[in-house]
């Protein structure tokens, strides 16, 4: 089986990349409840189109081993990591102010299977940075993954454990530096808070801010200690289409790059910034979306791809299933494939989500004085920081299935 990447149309990439997938088939059976936003029956959807479109067969694709209690407890608070084990909807009714302790219950329902679901989800990150550590491959993706608001000791924003810290804590093994980037609309407020006073992951985060969940994400929170200047936070409006948005991530990811020479990228590509979205407020198409990963893939770093938000899930399934095509190399066809979910794609029946009329309310003023201060605070970075040599812990044990 080839498991190569294509080199990419542009003809500037050549550099065949090896891709591993991760994909559980139980993932899509997990169920928030009737009329909670969060659907995980998305990850089925992206990967009967991965499969229609014919990339599985260019990809390794990994079934993730769940990620073990211990696993988790390298982030997560035990107590807390014990409670998602034990609540189920026939307990919670006793477990009323652990659920509040917690923050579980509204944004964060118990349902059938929850622990199990964090465990997948977990593992499939967890799995792609051991991958992407042994040089096993050159990308990792898990859509499955990318839940971004969950904390220390609770959860938040329809995240319970946070699989993107874990992810970078398994990096951190064999890489000095990880750069965490985040093109969710909402703030990836977890992940930041986690890497606050370091400097050896870089947190960049493109968001809709001002009364909007998480509230927070301000332009001037930018780490504290030795993670000053660590941490980046791009402040959006709504309306932004493909053309501002672009104007601001390439300028500011190109200097990233350039100053903080991560050893790995992680690369939280929310599907929830979509124009169209049920939740989102943005105008960005598909391919405005993917042109982020396209730019990230470019810089020939391993990367790890994981999902996050994502609430019209028609456009979730399209946008997703084009990023895998551009992490491989493979420009796939607007015209979507017959398979058991076209009819979520009609009228049309095309990947592509046209923008909107909508009104975009960053104007160029204010789209250019963001891109100025945080280019700024990166020059005051004087050079990529080191660590002392120390020996390394051991790997996270991921059996292959």
């Amino acid at each position: 089986m080839d498991i190569g990447g294509n080199s990419l149309p542009s003809g500037a990439d050549t550099i065949k990349r090896k891709v591993c997938y991760f994909y559980d088939p139980e993932v899509g059976n997990y169920y928030y409840g009737q009329t909670h936003p969060m659907k995980p029956q998305r990850m089925r959807m992206t990967h009967a189109l991965l499969a229609h479109y014919g990339l599985l067969q260019h990809m390794h694709v990994l079934k993730p081993n769940p990620a073990r209690e211990k696993d988790l407890c390298r982030f997560h608070a035990d107590d807390y990591v014990s409670f998602l084990r034990r609540i189920t909807p026939n307990n919670q009714q006793e477990n009323l102010r652990q659920l509040k302790r917690f923050n579980v219950g509204e944004d964060c329902p118990v349902f059938y299977g929850l622990y199990s679901f964090c465990q997948t989800y977990a593992g499939g990150s967890i799995g792609g940075a051991v991958k992407l550590n042994h040089g096993h491959c050159d990308i990792a993706v898990n859509w499955a993954g990318g839940l971004h608001h969950a904390k220390k000791c609770e959860a938040s924003g329809f995240c319970y454990v946070n699989d993107i810290v874990l992810a970078i804590l398994e990096l951190l093994k064999f890489h000095e530096r990880v750069l965490y980037v985040d093109i969710d609309i909402h703030h990836g407020d977890g992940v930041e808070e986690a890497f606050y006073i370091t400097d050896r992951v870089m947190t960049v985060s493109f968001h809709k801010f001002g009364d909007y969940f998480p509230g927070t994400g301000d332009i001037r929170d930018i780490g504290f200690g030795k993670g000053k200047c660590y941490a980046l936070n791009v402040p959006l409006d709504d309306g932004i289409d493909d053309e501002s948005y672009q104007s601001l991530f390439k300028p500011i990811m190109s200097k990233v790059m350039e100053v903080f020479r991560p050893g790995a990228v992680v690369l939280q590509c929310g599907a929830d910034s979509l124009s169209g979205d049920r939740l989102g407020c943005f105008n960005i198409s598909v391919k405005g979306h993917a042109e982020c990963v396209r730019f990230m893939r470019s810089f020939n770093v391993p990367l790890l791809l994981l999902g996050g938000g994502g609430y019209t899930i028609r456009n979730v399934a399209s946008c997703w299933c084009y990023e895998t095509g551009v992490a491989l190399g493979i420009e796939v066809d607007d015209k979507v494939p017959d398979h058991e979910y076209i009819e979520y794609f009609g009228p049309d029946y095309s990947l592509h989500v046209a923008p909107s009329n909508m009104e975009n309310k960053n104007s160029y003023e204010m789209l250019d004085e963001i891109r100025a201060r945080l280019l700024d605070n990166l020059s005051r970075l004087q050079h990529a920081p080191s660590v002392q040599f120390q020996e390394r812990p051991p790997d996270t044990e991921i059996p292959e299935v």
